[in-house]
């Protein structure tokens, strides 16, 4: 704290002090004593009360102004003058729609729209935006643009080329696509994406707009010509809300809206129905596995009928801040991260929708404690049916949201949500300015109310993403039936076939079909060196990798762009070097050591008998083909891998690991395919791997060499 303000509040307190005891001498003095001592017992018990609420007011809302074109149009303007900044803003107000077996296509639509019009290409859409200092989005929900209020003629003569004249490159358009199945190979090794993933399957149904899944098999089936059946049917001013928010008026918004918008021709726009979700019956437990996860993804989830607008929306929604809605007061979070310390964080959330609604719980947890947790959960929504609220939490509760309604109301953009969704959902005009009186209103008779219609412990649907060799036997308590459901990143049911336990094959004959597969034991151990040629792309750029190995205890690597040497390293057979633009180092012990010492190896297998403890864990599908899962542990060292041989050809398919350990531990996964014969041994020439970088790595196999010469120099640590 600052000196001079400490000295001053020193100062203040000590006049007080003296003025007090001033008064006090002055009551004794004058023999009203009595009243000193009512003083200071009145003091008292004020002091260990908090003061009552007061009664809500309205809140007044920032003013807006509305208005419609003669093509269906409808326009909406809220005037805020504190900076000399506007924004427009073209809202779409279809419905969700099924994309069938091309889902993925309505965002890659309107993504694409910015790419290149008529008159413009992407380079000088981008050029014409940044040089008047503004920007533009677009998506498939509308278009959004903002810029200094001087220059609002300059976007809006963009932004409306932009939605009236775009071409669709098909290189921008293919581009995205791999960009797409880039962001899909990841999501499917992110727990938090697969749960969803099997929420939305699960709570929807694969035939409902919210029950769909973009995989890669859908993306690669996306078709520019769809693409643009998407924006020419729905890209309408009578399916769209214009949005204008900042230093402007509406005389000037008038003129500019009739003189860029005046002109879009409306059109017929398709109205799809879709059946309502069916709620579940009773508590099921759905299941996708991640190998090598030490913690599980829970979700507790189910549809419910929740439009915007609903007549519960206040009341639900003080009932489920209360249990898990934001404040970290809620029973949640005090009882999974406060008591039992299972998790960082455990929430609740009830969300509207005009399609369908729905409720979710969710946390990430420890493998051993994911039962107990989903104990805590049920718990907290039994209680919260059975045993009320108190008073005191109840007041909390809508003290929190009245604070974060009131906060939203610093932001112009508040304002123009709540008009446009006063349009949208037909509203009644004071349905915002009366929230705070409505907040104030919920009794503990409501919050009974709400909890014994919302929440439905019994009647839920429970997802869990985690190891399945740790966690899943431990699930079937909670499931009605006793058996779990298996699903897979993208939320196709799986059939886990546990048969492969009395299979008649044991772990040391799978890897032996693996070695013969390659060629044979005599084979492999004939190989004295190998050099491995491998492309990636890494950020738009071609990245080559290029691995040395000789005599089992020597490897080089090198990774170069551009021509230009990213990182090198060697491993001698005793000590490794590495160097690269963060400098050189060498490295005499330690896990980095050892893992090179093991990419030396050019066919770890053949010492897998000796040196692994292997078990058959089950039968699993592997991008479609039936594979055995194997865990695979150091007899030294304890490191530990599950790894995935193909039934039919015997090669090996996927491998799961896990690098650093604490907040630093990494699931990598690597899928090996296309194994092609070189000089009589087969080798993966497709590699990717995920998890091992904040991007995936895939990695094709260009040339690989098979005992050629190679000189011991090559591995020479200077």
């Amino acid at each position: 704290m600052n000196n001079k303000i400490l000295i001053f509040l020193c100062f203040v307190s000590l006049v007080f002090t003296q003025c007090t005891k001033k008064n006090a001498d002055m009551m004794s003095d004058t023999g009203i004593s009595e009243m000193k001592d009512n003083t200071v017992t009145n003091a008292k018990t004020w002091r260990s009360a908090a003061p009552s609420a007061g009664p809500a007011r309205n809140i007044e809302l920032g003013e807006y102004s509305s208005f419609d074109l003669d093509n269906g149009l409808k326009v909406i303007v809220v005037e805020n003058h504190k900076l000399p900044r506007v924004s427009y803003q073209i809202s779409l107000n279809n419905d969700a729609l099924v994309e069938g077996d091309m889902a993925g296509y309505v965002s890659m639509a309107g993504d694409q729209m910015s790419n290149g019009t008529k008159n413009r290409t992407k380079a000088q859409i981008d050029e014409a935006i940044d040089f008047i200092g503004a920007s533009l989005n677009t998506s498939s929900g509308g278009i959004f643009g903002s810029s200094l209020t001087k220059h609002q003629g300059k976007l809006l003569d963009v932004m409306t080329d932009v939605l009236y004249n775009p071409i669709f490159p098909q290189a921008e358009f293919d581009k995205a696509k791999t960009q797409t199945l880039s962001g899909l190979a990841s999501a499917k090794t992110d727990p938090s994406a697969i749960g969803s993933n099997v929420s939305n399957i699960v709570n929807y149904g694969a035939n409902h707009p919210y029950g769909e899944v973009q995989t890669e098999e859908t993306v690669n089936n996306i078709t520019l010509d769809k693409v643009k059946e998407f924006y020419n049917t729905y890209y309408k001013p009578n399916n769209a809300y214009l949005i204008v928010v900042g230093d402007t008026n509406l005389k000037e918004v008038q003129d500019n809206v009739r003189k860029y918008f005046g002109n879009w021709k409306k059109g017929v726009i398709p109205s799809p129905k879709y059946e309502m979700p069916a709620f579940p019956t009773s508590t099921n437990v759905h299941f996708a596995n991640k190998d090598g996860a030490v913690q599980s993804v829970i979700r507790i989830t189910y549809p419910i009928e929740y439009q915007p607008g609903n007549p519960d929306a206040v009341p639900a929604s003080v009932m489920n801040s209360i249990l898990g809605g934001g404040i970290f007061s809620g029973r949640l979070m005090q009882n999974l991260r406060e008591d039992k310390a299972y998790t960082y964080g455990a929430r609740s959330q009830l969300s509207s929708d005009q399609l369908i609604g729905n409720f979710s719980a969710s946390a990430s947890v420890r493998n051993e404690v994911t039962d107990s947790s989903i104990t805590e959960f049920l718990y907290e929504m039994r209680k919260m049916v059975t045993d009320g609220v108190t008073a005191d939490d109840l007041q909390l509760a809508k003290n929190s949201l009245a604070g974060g309604f009131a906060r939203s109301l610093e932001s112009p953009q508040t304002i123009a949500r709540f008009a446009r969704n006063t349009y949208k959902y037909n509203l009644p005009k004071d349905y915002y300015n009366t929230y705070l009186s409505k907040l104030e209103a919920v009794s503990q008779s409501d919050f009974e109310a709400m909890a014994k219609k919302y929440i439905r412990a019994e009647n839920a649907n429970i997802i869990v993403v985690g190891s399945k060799d740790d966690v899943a036997d431990k699930l079937k308590q909670f499931d009605a039936d006793g058996k779990l459901d298996y699903y897979d990143a993208y939320g196709n049911k799986l059939v886990i076939d546990d048969s492969a336990m009395t299979v008649d094959i044991s772990v040391e004959e799978i890897v032996s079909n693996y070695i013969e597969a390659l060629g044979g034991k005599a084979k492999l151990m004939g190989v004295t060196s190998m050099k491995t040629v491998m492309v990636m792309n890494i950020m738009g750029q071609d990245a080559e990798n290029v691995m040395m190995q000789k005599g089992n205890n020597k490897v080089k690597t090198v990774m170069s762009m551009g021509g230009n040497v990213m990182q090198e390293t060697i491993y001698d057979g005793s000590i490794a070097f590495v160097s690269g633009m963060g400098g050189s180092q060498k490295i005499t012990e330690g896990p980095q050591l050892e893992s090179m010492k093991e990419q030396a190896e050019m066919f770890r297998h053949l010492r897998y008998a000796t040196e692994k403890t292997m078990e058959l864990k089950g039968i699993e599908d592997v991008n479609g083909e039936k594979a055995y899962k194997l865990s695979v542990v150091d007899k030294e060292g304890g490191k530990k891998s599950t790894q995935y041989f193909s039934m039919s050809t015997g090669y090996l398919l996927k491998v799961v690991s896990t690098q650093g350990e604490g907040e630093q531990l990494q699931v990598v996964t690597t899928e090996l395919s296309e194994y092609k014969p070189v000089d009589g041994v087969m080798i993966a020439h497709k590699i990717d791997i995920i998890g091992a970088a904040p991007f995936p790595l895939n990695m094709k196999v260009t040339e690989v060499m098979v005992n050629k010469p190679m000189a011991d120099t090559e591995f020479l640590i200077k």
